[in-house]
């Protein structure tokens, strides 16, 4: 009997979570995550799956961000028809996460096919619609923490709280072999691990003795400050004061799950201490704000559930569901803080707030989660004097911080103990859901903790491993991939063309005089010529 696991997604990306294991017998899925980042990986989402999702048994979700949940409602819309488990945290969630994923979609192709009209290109189809998030709903199956479910004959899950968000889980997986030297093969798929400083939840936790261990690795080259709940409190009062000082305004692209919620918890603790300023604080993202309610309703399941109850009833805290609300905000007049998703700075109502606000000196914008390669928060992060926001340029005059505080994820030196203690891990570790970088900064950590270096895989996009091999850890095996690795992970030629037309707007600018502007065209129209 022979055991396969292709990894489609989250492989040197931190996107698109999709791990498919084959028994022979049965074929299940490990999260179906949506792409997101440089423009080339996002049109994964658009292709089909490597895969016929006819063929799937069931689905297995780790939690209920979309980079690990945001292709289900296309899964089943393109034939898949049995279930998907996951905790029920997860699924109120996806509740409203799916079906406002399903019109994001609707409404930026709606919005494309314009253009597109104008440009005698042919329209496009949304990935899924709101009707096809909602249907994909009644598919889910609720399961709680340590209790084993069966989904198909000779495998049983299990799911361990990761301490990532509501509802987050590792699963462990045990697969009959039928062989007698290998009788079960256990599997861990770490999901997404949290932090050990955390607002709601306890530490993360899972089994150990192991034969495979799939592990993140997002933070695995970086080291956070080692800060306590206080200190990181303490941190956001100094940006907060200075932000707000001389009538500024703060504005905060933030994941609306999760992300969002601990910081507005921080925030109102500030506020009603004295150590910040009493300002009005706008939740601008419909999303954020259902989330938040489906908090609110978990809060006995959350440390300190009590008060985060009361700070979301806080008159000062302001929402805004309609886009009429959302624009009257650029209005307001004095200090206050806008709350808008998405964290990446890559969709949604923050674009609009960006381009408001990017231009103006007495402005701050606040990066508090993690940037993907690509991204438009990445770019900001990394000094860009000029982005293009939806086609427009806008000059990047206001601050531009960053509180690495906040993030969901454990760091270096925590995913290492984290995956030291799942110990022995018998066959393979296979580090995923990082870039290039973080994965060889774990892989090179946990080889000086004395791992041994040939168990531990480095997958690219698409590769399918056999997991019963009699090698000492799996071998890659070639299938057709969708990119080639130096596609994955990085900027690409949509981002370069971006900073190119950003250059030459500059150059044009700076030139002495039009005979100055015309000798840069006239240079590179040569150089297109000579190309």
């Amino acid at each position: 009997m022979t055991i396969t696991m292709s990894v489609h997604g989250a492989a040197h990306t931190v996107t698109g979570s999709c791990y498919l294991v084959d028994t022979g017998e049965a074929r299940f899925l490990v999260d179906c995550g949506m792409f997101q980042g440089a423009k080339t990986v996002k049109q994964l989402n658009y292709e089909a799956f490597p895969f016929d999702p006819e063929s799937i048994d069931f689905v297995l979700l780790t939690h209920a961000h979309i980079d690990h949940s945001g292709l289900i409602p296309k899964l089943v819309k393109h034939g898949f028809s049995g279930p998907i488990y996951a905790t029920r945290g997860t699924i109120d969630l996806l509740s409203c996460m799916l079906p406002d994923s399903g019109h994001i979609q609707e409404f930026e192709v709606e919005q494309l096919n314009r253009r597109n009209a104008h440009r005698g290109r042919p329209p496009v189809t949304p990935i899924y619609t709101v009707d096809d998030a909602e249907e994909a709903m009644k598919s889910f199956s609720p399961v709680s923490y340590d209790d084993w479910v069966s989904p198909h004959a000779g495998i049983r899950a299990r799911f361990w709280n990761a301490g990532h968000i509501l509802g987050s889980a590792s699963i462990e997986v045990e697969i009959a072999t039928g062989n007698e030297e290998l009788r079960q093969l256990r599997m861990l798929f770490s999901g997404d691990i949290g932090p050990e400083v955390k607002s709601f939840y306890t530490e993360p936790e899972s089994p150990k003795n192991l034969d495979f261990l799939i592990c993140e690795s997002t933070y695995g080259n970086r080291e956070r400050p080692d800060v306590t709940l206080h200190d990181r409190r303490e941190m956001l009062a100094r940006e907060v004061n200075e932000a707000l000082s001389d009538d500024g305004v703060l504005v905060v692209p933030a994941f609306a799950v999760e992300r969002t919620q601990e910081f507005l918890a921080d925030l109102f603790e500030l506020i009603g201490s004295g150590k910040v300023p009493h300002v009005p604080i706008f939740l601008d993202s419909p999303l954020a704000i259902r989330a938040t309610k489906v908090f609110v309703d978990h809060a006995d399941e959350l440390e300190d559930g009590h008060a985060f109850r009361k700070y979301m009833n806080s008159q000062i805290l302001r929402t805004t569901e309609t886009v009429q609300e959302s624009m009257g905000i650029e209005r307001f007049k004095g200090s206050h803080i806008v709350v808008a998703a998405s964290g990446m700075c890559d969709a949604g109502r923050i674009r609009h707030h960006l381009k408001n606000h990017l231009w103006r000196r007495n402005s701050t914008v606040l990066i508090i989660g993690y940037q993907a390669r690509g991204t438009l928060g990445q770019f900001l992060l990394d000094g860009a004097k000029a982005v293009r926001i939806q086609g427009e340029e806008v000059k990047v005059r206001a601050r531009i911080r960053q509180l690495d505080v906040y993030s969901g994820h454990a760091d270096g030196s925590s995913l290492a103990r984290w995956v030291e203690d799942r110990a022995p891990i018998k066959r393979g570790l296979f580090l995923t859901h990082g870039e290039e970088e973080s994965i060889e900064g774990l892989h090179e950590r946990l080889s000086e903790m004395g791992l041994d270096g040939e168990r531990i895989v480095e997958p690219m996009l698409d590769d399918m491993f056999d997991l019963t091999t009699e090698a000492p850890g799996p071998r890659a095996r070639p299938v057709a991939r969708r990119l080639e690795p130096e596609d994955v992970g990085k900027p690409d030629w949509h981002n370069e063309m971006s900073e190119l037309w950003l250059d030459v707007a500059e150059e044009m600018e700076q030139a002495a005089d039009n005979r100055a502007r015309k000798v840069i065209i006239r240079r590179l129209r040569r150089a297109l010529k000579n190309d």
